[in-house]
């Protein structure tokens, strides 16, 4: 397994961005397709974006797409999602997770390491 630790939410208005960090550490990070998740209270944490391990190939949530952009630095040991046109919507406590058995994943089940989640919130 890995260690994940995200970072960079907080509260922005409607329109604005905000870029998560996601730092791993304990295996060789290039050897792990990541995902970032989403969870509102009261409903099921959902996909939100994959990147395969050498970020050949992305996935994105229909919700986000063209919004959101997932990128890694496998230098760094870190998975990065930068999100623009941030919508009240968009509230959520953000995860990252990793996998070393599949190229890159959009079901949360495939994932065997997450991380404890940064919360973003987004006023109207």
């Amino acid at each position: 397994q890995v260690q994940l630790v995200e970072s960079g939410g907080g509260l922005v208005q409607a329109g604005g961005s905000l870029r998560l960090s996601c730092a791993a550490s304990g295996r060789t990070f290039s050897s792990f397709a990541m995902g970032w998740f989403r969870l509102v209270p009261g409903k099921e944490r959902e996909f939100v974006a994959t990147i395969s391990r050498s970020a050949y190939s992305t996935n994105y949530a229909d919700s986000v797409k063209g919004r959101f952009t997932i990128s890694r630095d496998n230098a760094k040991n870190t998975v990065y999602l930068q999100m623009n046109s941030l919508k009240p919507e968009d509230t959520a406590v953000y995860y990252c997770a990793a996998t070393p058995r599949y190229p890159y994943a959009t079901e949360e089940q495939l994932y065997d390491s997450w991380g404890r989640g940064t919360q973003v919130t987004v006023s109207s």
